[in-house]
């Protein structure tokens, strides 16, 4: 068993691009990213790569994520034939805190006010860097295949960025029994949390 594991994945689409999103398994994965406590190590899954991904969350005392049940896994679910969500043991941040405040609250928001970062970039970046990585392999097609294109490299930091921020908050919530958010007027909050 691969203790906590603690992921995030970028699409190659949007919303809007495959008709809203009752229809996640259609956005496709340009990149994943895992951090397992028991190896202390993170990885990175290209799209061809992704059925390691689904092994290890399907093999984790515990999958740590956020807006991981609903987004992550149903983008997921356009490689595998498995309901992730019934064949892993899970605790989206997310969710547990929408249930706790009666609303969503992103990630970004929480980690500024809990740990004093936030994240590096936001999913319309990540989009744009995959659209040009495409055009750098449309160019390269008549050339050699070097490893990974510069906005490969940056999607894959970013979406590892994220997993090292879904971690470090998770971290601070069991330590502390709480974490931070701003309200929306600029006041800092408190919530309670059992992780």
């Amino acid at each position: 068993m691969p203790g906590t594991v603690y992921f995030d994945l970028e699409t190659q689409r949007s919303f809007n691009d495959v008709g809203g999103s009752s229809n996640l398994s259609k956005m496709g994965v340009s990149v994943g990213c895992s951090f397992c406590t028991d190896s202390g190590e993170y990885r990175v899954y290209p799209e061809e790569e992704l059925e390691d991904l689904v092994q290890l969350l399907t093999r984790a005392e515990l999958v740590v994520g956020y807006n991981h049940l609903h987004f992550d896994y149903g983008v997921l679910e356009g490689y595998t034939v498995l309901d992730l969500e019934s064949q892993t043991v899970n605790l989206d941040l997310m969710v547990d805190l929408k249930e706790i405040l009666g609303r969503r609250i992103g990630l970004g928001q929480v980690a500024a006010s809990t740990l004093g970062t936030g994240k590096t970039a936001v999913g319309v970046d990540a989009l744009k860097w995959w659209r040009e990585h495409k055009a750098v392999v449309g160019e390269q097609a008549r050339k050699p295949v070097t490893a990974y294109s510069e906005p490969l490299m940056k999607i894959a930091e970013y979406c590892a960025y994220d997993v090292k921020v879904t971690k470090c908050l998770h971290e601070y919530g069991r330590q502390h029994g709480h974490v931070k958010y701003d309200d929306g007027s600029g006041s800092q909050q408190e919530v309670e949390v059992n992780w």
